[in-house]
């Protein structure tokens, strides 16, 4: 019995030291860690073990912007949580795989997955994780165009996340009100949720979702008509991003900062960030993310009265869109096209 006892304890130390470095956002050396342990999982035989590890690396691809790979290990993990009757890990499974597919823009996908996920999470009565993944709900409803239903679901879990005590939660859900209000065009309200979440942040020394919010607080300037802030502060944030190498959310900042340049009829610095941004988003899979920059990019162009290069452009959008669940999508890309015809 000792060979195996001691194997179990270094799959526990490897994990604790791999979760280390994915808190530090040093993900490949996270990736390398539950790569070994996923061997060690196997030959202990350990199956809970090798889900748990299997879902790690699923986290590993998916930082490492490989969401497809992401995708193979959290359906094995799935299947082996299944097998042994494992319903908490199952319910990780399943929420992490409608993230993924989130991410990748099939929203339906995703949807179906969070489902079976609040199904299981209410059974074992886990708030905290219904909580969660409830959240990932709602943003999909903001990403869909449907932010009145997302600011339903939104209050809901705000008020579940203050029952719990939640206070980085808390944060987390004001931000979500504040983007859905953003989506509505009420901007002022929308401020207002985002400078509320602002100061939770810090307390708690979210830098990552410190630097979501204050993108989004600039996003609001730009919107209030005041380009100059908003990109003060968009450079501020792209440099935490870069700093804790969010890449997703780096791809973002690059994105409005060359939309701001737009604004300020700063047309080659403005391209400059967009195919900055675009680069990113290619090697993401981010389809939603390259889509937005490219009809920017093409409308820059059609301004700039390089029609082809503004109907490549919005041609490659068109692309993308298809393989994207998503007909509003379809249909504001064909009004592009439309434009320079």
């Amino acid at each position: 019995m000792t060979q195996p006892l001691n194997q179990v304890k270094e799959w526990e130390q490897r994990r604790d030291e791999a979760n280390r470095y994915y808190q530090r956002g040093k993900f490949q050396e996270y990736l390398d860690l539950a790569t070994k342990n996923l061997h060690l999982a196997r030959a202990i035989p350990d199956r809970a073990r090798e889900g748990h590890t299997l879902n790690d690396l699923g986290l590993a691809y998916l930082s490492c912007s490989q969401p497809q790979r992401a995708l193979e290990r959290f359906h094995q993990a799935l299947s082996v949580a299944v097998e042994i009757s494992n319903a908490p890990a199952e319910a990780t499974a399943l929420s992490n795989l409608g993230s993924t597919y989130s991410r990748l823009g099939r929203f339906s996908q995703a949807l179906e997955y969070f489902d079976k996920a609040l199904s299981i999470l209410r059974q074992l009565q886990d708030i905290q994780g219904e909580v969660s993944t409830l959240n990932d709900v709602a943003l999909i409803y903001t990403r869909l165009g449907e932010p009145k239903r997302a600011l339903l679901l939104q209050h809901q879990i705000l008020t579940m996340r203050r029952s719990l005590g939640d206070f980085s939660g808390e944060a987390t859900t004001l931000n979500g009100i504040g983007f859905a209000y953003n989506v509505l065009g009420k901007f002022e309200q929308a401020l207002e949720f985002f400078q509320a979440a602002l100061p939770i942040h810090r307390a708690v020394k979210n830098l990552l979702a410190e630097a979501t919010t204050l993108n989004n607080i600039a996003s609001i300037y730009h919107d209030l008509g005041k380009p100059k802030e908003a990109l003060l502060l968009y450079y501020q944030v792209l440099l935490t991003r870069q700093a804790i190498s969010d890449r997703s959310g780096e791809a973002t900042t690059l994105h409005n900062i060359g939309f701001t340049y737009t604004t300020l009829a700063q047309h080659r610095q403005a391209m400059k960030f967009y195919k900055q941004a675009i680069a990113i988003y290619q090697q993401l899979g981010d389809g939603l993310g390259e889509i937005s920059t490219l009809l920017n990019m093409g409308s820059l162009y059609a301004t700039t009265r390089r029609k082809k290069m503004a109907r490549s452009c919005f041609q490659n959008a068109q692309e993308l869109a298809e393989q994207i669940e998503h007909q509003p999508l379809l249909e504001k890309v064909q009004q592009f096209i439309d434009s320079v015809q």
